[in-house]
């Protein structure tokens, strides 16, 4: 069974839906976007153009 399908088993399991479910939770929080916002601005500006 390659990752990808052993991924997509998890996910569809129901431990894999509740960490899934819990993920949407945190990134609905406004405080976590902001955090994700800083670091794509941080490592976008690392990137060589």
């Amino acid at each position: 069974m390659s990752l990808v399908q052993r991924i997509s088993t998890f996910l569809r399991s129901p431990r894999g839906q509740q960490l899934v479910d819990q993920g949407r939770r945190q990134l609905a929080k406004p405080e976590n976007q902001r955090k994700l916002k800083q670091l794509a601005g941080r490592l976008s500006s690392r990137r060589p153009s």
